[in-house]
């Protein structure tokens, strides 16, 4: 790129930039029927905008945000399983390469924080990882949903209501607590229920980094005068950002109690 082609592209930026505050400033919007209290408060508790399940109960969206993603995410699997994995080579193709890395990276998490049991282990952190990374994505897709009242809404990160955070958290517990049975029996209980409050501060650590994103994007959308650029930017730094923030921390926290609980109390003794 010429310095000549550099300065014009900075003009037409700079241009741009001054259209949408000029636009910001002059439009005034329609009027919000909710006050932002409101729409803050419904993003955190999703009782005004319930979805019905297959006509048998209204649920909060996140619900059906989860099944939809478990069902595409169980989809791909198949697919790779059928059609992937029996063509891979000793020389691998990109696809290959994508795949074995992430296995890879899941496998050695468990195998360096319990070099005891990890089979299973990897198995888990691999499985959990990959829910909250796309299913933190969806909600950059916007994939459309109705109400029950008959409005239609995007749908949100499964992980953004408080009820699946709970059970990933709730989930990951019992995990660490089948590692202490199965590395040292009923002494292995008693060391993973001595920390009874894991799975609430992993469900709340969950929870409340999703929920921070979706409430500054909710506040970014709300004002017309930051409603123009500015949300794109805001949403998928956000969203990328918690993605893998989240993963990687729900991940290894489940590998780092694991391998403590399943650690043979005799090898401790001996060391």
């Amino acid at each position: 790129m010429t310095k000549k082609q550099r300065k014009r592209s900075v003009l037409i930026i700079l241009l741009l930039a001054i259209f949408f505050l000029v636009l910001s400033i002059i439009c005034k919007g329609p009027e919000n029927a909710e006050s932002i209290q409101e729409v803050m408060k419904d993003g955190v508790l999703h009782e005004a905008n319930k979805i019905s399940l297959f006509g048998i109960m209204e649920v909060n969206p996140s619900v059906v945000s989860g099944i939809i993603v478990t069902g595409i995410l169980l989809g791909l699997a198949l697919c790779i399983r059928l059609f992937l994995i029996p063509k891979f080579k000793m020389v691998p193709t990109k696809p290959q390469i994508v795949i074995e890395t992430a296995v890879g990276y899941f496998y050695n998490l468990a195998k360096t924080n319990s070099p005891h049991r990890n089979r299973f282990l990897g198995a888990y952190l691999f499985a959990a990882g990959v829910y909250i990374f796309f299913g933190t994505l969806s909600e950059l897709f916007g994939i459309q949903i109705f109400t029950t009242s008959g409005t239609s809404m995007a749908s949100v990160a499964p992980l953004s209501d408080i009820n699946g955070a709970l059970s990933l958290g709730c989930l990951s517990y019992l995990v660490i607590l089948s590692g202490g049975i199965a590395g040292n029996g009923l002494k292995g209980v008693g060391k993973t229920l001595k920390d009874f409050s894991l799975p609430i501060s992993m469900s709340f650590r969950l929870f409340g980094a999703l929920l921070s994103g979706l409430l500054v994007t909710e506040l970014v959308y709300y004002y017309i005068t930051l409603s123009f650029v500015l949300p794109i930017i805001v949403g998928i730094l956000f969203t990328l950002l918690h993605a893998l923030i989240q993963a990687y921390v729900l991940t290894m926290l489940t590998a780092l109690f694991y391998g403590e609980v399943s650690e043979p109390s005799h090898k401790k003794a001996e060391a």
